[in-house]
């Protein structure tokens, strides 16, 4: 006669998978993900000179509106949020509206899109930090350990717990944001070069031939923004949390975009500010700091920028490995990809493979000769960027049609005309960024045709692979992007 011990039912089943850890991401933690990706103290003091460069003092007009359409895009967006709770973020919006094959294709779009965003990112990196290291050093170092280095840590960030993510992204966005704060008030405390003007928002300087172009640029500093709703399985209750952290996160990045570009224009003069970004467009915003607060704030902006770069590659980092577990989980990508740390809570497995790509990327840019910023920057990025500005478009354009197939309670303006105004809006800004991406890229027409081209491309492979997947994959094609289960 056998004697069963009472807990050997216990012992005879397996431990229960690790999951994320829910719960754990409030509205100001997922919005911290989300302004951090776009790196708003890299954007003002790399970019922002170039679009008052080509579009004179009017430019700070162009971030609000880019701000302003975002915003309606995010109306129809979040609403179709409370409807959807599938962790694939954009692909299951799109399925949703438009079908599987536009879904799927989507899917791929995602995962290229956000790769091109981060990994062109560490040219960035490498960049940033040498010029860092030389004006406050006078050291010059390569830039491929750089890179690599930045890889490992971001791959041990991502790694971690979701919560710990966002605390360090807090840390250093407040750190950003504040030392562009100090140049605002040293600029408003001492009045400006010349007293302050409102002629930026003139008429007559925002209907100018150069808007084109910082809308251009306007709408590729909010790239990412859309990223809430990845953490919709990790958020505290998520149909509050997610739109607020979205709405959060547009309102702060268009307005703050629009006050420093203004406020740069005031510490220089709206006479002079158009000279000064030409002579040295990459110091404006040092020169300023340093006239109206001191060279040891200059100092700090330049490591900020550095801890800028780090926190959006942070921020992008997470939100890939959770599109690739999204999609691993669906198994249309292997299922070990979609592992979860049992400590950390984190899909780690996804995380080592974003960071082994990062490395051959990186690695084949640094064997061929390239320049970090002038190639690997610019020419991965570009890509992303045009990828991710059609899957916000395919989003909006997949709200009105998801809910004429659906009952409910949402009102006309919230289904129908925003997502309507928001499509039409950012198809102006694809064609914007299209028409000029030359100024994105500083390359030939060959390769700028190249850039362009790639993201189409992939979404057409993607309608492919959704074939293959109907025909050879069934059961996985059909339970794409399906509601969890509870």
């Amino acid at each position: 006669m056998s004697v069963t011990s009472p807990d050997a039912s216990e012992e005879s089943t397996p431990p229960a998978a690790a999951t994320l850890r829910s719960g754990s991401l409030g509205t100001a933690d997922i919005a911290f993900f989300v302004v951090s990706a776009a790196a708003p103290l890299t954007v003002m003091a790399g970019v922002a000179p170039l679009a008052i460069l080509l579009g004179g003092i009017g430019a700070p007009a162009g971030y609000l509106v880019a701000g302003i359409t975002l915003a309606v895009f995010a109306v129809g967006f979040t609403t179709m949020s409370r409807h959807v709770r599938s962790g694939g973020a954009f692909y299951a919006y799109i399925t949703r509206g438009l079908g599987r094959p536009v879904g799927i294709g989507a899917a791929l779009l995602a995962l290229v899109g956000y790769n091109g965003m981060e990994i062109g990112v560490y040219g960035l990196l490498a960049s940033a930090t040498k010029d860092t290291l030389h004006a406050l050093f006078g050291a010059d170092v390569p830039w491929l350990p750089i890179s690599l280095a930045g890889l490992l840590l971001i791959g041990y960030g991502g790694f971690r717990s979701i919560d710990f993510g966002a605390k360090l992204l807090g840390v250093l966005l407040v750190a950003e944001t504040g030392i562009l704060a100090l140049l605002a008030g040293g600029v408003l405390v001492k009045g400006g070069s010349h007293g302050l003007s409102g002629a930026s928002f003139a008429p007559g300087h925002v209907l100018v031939p150069g808007t084109a172009v910082v809308l251009a640029f306007a709408f590729a500093a909010f790239t990412g923004f859309e990223s809430t709703v990845i953490y919709r399985r990790e958020a505290r209750d998520p149909n509050r949390t997610v739109p607020r952290a979205t709405y959060a996160a547009v309102g702060f990045l268009g307005l703050f975009y629009a006050f420093m570009v203004w406020i740069v224009i005031q510490a220089f003069g709206d006479e002079e500010v158009l000279a000064a970004a030409a002579k040295d467009p990459g110091g404006l915003f040092f020169s300023a700091i340093t006239t109206y607060v001191g060279g040891w704030a200059a100092d700090l902006m330049h490591l900020f920028i550095v801890t800028s770069v780090i926190a959006s590659l942070l921020a992008f980092h997470n939100a890939i490995n959770r599109y690739v577990l999204a999609l691993a989980e669906e198994g249309v990508l292997p299922r070990r990809l979609g592992r979860i740390h049992d400590r950390h809570r984190s899909p780690y497995v996804a995380g080592v493979a974003q960071t082994v790509l990062g490395a051959i990327v990186v690695l084949a840019f640094w064997a061929a000769g390239a320049d970090p910023y002038g190639q690997l920057l610019l020419w991965v990025n570009t890509p992303g960027m045009i990828g991710l500005f059609i899957l916000q478009l395919l989003a909006a354009i997949a709200v009105p049609c998801y809910f004429r197939r659906v009952r409910h309670q949402e009102g006309v303006l919230r289904t129908v005309v925003a997502p309507v105004t928001a499509a039409v809006l950012l198809a102006t800004a694809i064609a914007l960024v299209i028409t000029h991406v030359d100024l994105f890229t500083g390359a030939s027409a060959t390769v700028d045709t190249v850039l362009v081209v790639t993201a189409p491309a992939v979404f057409l492979a993607g309608l492919v692979l959704a074939w293959w997947l109907r025909r050879e994959r069934p059961r996985v094609y059909a339970d794409f992007a399906a509601e969890p289960a509870g």
